[in-house]
């Protein structure tokens, strides 16, 4: 049976009154059980969206891409990331290019804006116009083209679900996630397929990828590199950047997930409207409340003078 019920976990409060409210669910598993849950999604697929990215790099790994190009941490962690086009990434994707012998032109994620405001300023500020390395998704596409060439596959095709590369990361993705049936499968932001699962399996999968010795390479680029991951103010980069053994990935639609490397537990974090403070203010309030880091945030409602009129709240 399916079926859900999100919970309420963010309010916006303005003197006393519940102006806005935000719902979705929290779920914490370790690679046995789950260990706690807020809001009852059941069985209920949701699309993994950019937290799919570290599973499908799991490839690299698998195929030997890393050995084969003597690929580097923050080129591996590019791979995993949804950054936010600043000059550190493109940098990196630029060094991802020439070693894979490849074009700017083959890749097919399309072309956006950089997610960082400061390098949009800096951009328009000099006149400067967004290239395919800027979209957040590049390193994916970088690595997905890399193993086509490793394995001399076709690179024109390779984001449609019948080429042998997509074959092979969904047979990936439903591995570490431990899937016995099959769900929904649609096409991503930047146009490659992407699939959906109950929360607890998006939860099995990063535990089986994070906490396995295998892809230990994928762990410390996470780690090691956690600016590369995300960028200027990205919740990922945060959690990161403020702990020690805390890898965390997230993903359009709402979804955010953390994986406790010490302790071999998940948090999982999806927002019902896929409101993206709602989702920063949730996983880093469940986090505090965990114990697993205490990273401070803005939860102040301010008006355009920039005066306090009050305060965004966590309901866990």
């Amino acid at each position: 049976m399916i079926f859900n019920s999100p919970a309420t976990l963010v309010k916006y409060i303005r003197d006393g009154l519940v102006e806005e409210q935000h719902f979705g669910y929290i779920l914490v598993s370790n690679k046995i059980h789950i260990v706690d849950r807020i809001g009852e999604s059941g069985n209920y697929p949701f699309y993994l969206r950019s937290c799919a990215k570290p599973l499908q790099a799991a490839l690299i790994i698998d195929c030997g891409l890393d050995e084969k190009y003597d690929l580097a941490e923050e080129e591996i962690a590019l791979c995993c990331a949804s950054h936010a086009g600043e000059d550190c990434h493109l940098n990196i994707a630029n060094k991802l290019v020439e070693k894979f012998g490849i074009s700017q032109e083959m890749l097919r994620c399309g072309i956006h804006e950089p997610l960082s405001k400061t390098k949009q300023k800096q951009m328009l500020l000099n006149g400067e116009n967004s290239t395919v390395l800027h979209n957040n998704c590049s390193g994916k596409h970088l690595m997905m083209l890399g193993l086509c060439k490793m394995n001399n596959w076709d690179t024109e095709t390779y984001d449609e679900i019948n080429h042998p590369l997509q074959k092979m990361i969904k047979d990936k993705i439903y591995e570490l996630c431990q899937l016995k049936k099959q769900y929904p499968v649609t096409t991503d932001g930047c146009g490659v397929p992407i699939y959906a699962m109950p929360l607890e399996n998006m939860a099995k999968g990063y535990l089986n990828l994070f906490c396995n010795n295998k892809y230990e390479k994928i762990k410390n680029a996470f780690l090691n590199n956690p600016y590369i991951i995300g960028g200027e103010d990205r919740t990922d980069t945060k959690i990161i950047q403020n702990s020690k053994a805390l890898v965390a990935k997230v993903g359009a639609g709402g979804l955010c997930i953390v994986v406790n490397t010490e302790i071999e537990e998940c948090l999982v974090v999806k927002i019902s409207d896929c409101n993206m403070k709602a989702r920063e203010v949730v996983t880093l309030e469940a986090l505090k409340n965990m114990h697993w880091a205490n990273i401070e945030y803005d939860n102040t409602i301010r008006t355009i003078h920039g005066k306090n009129v009050g305060e965004i709240v966590a309901a866990l």
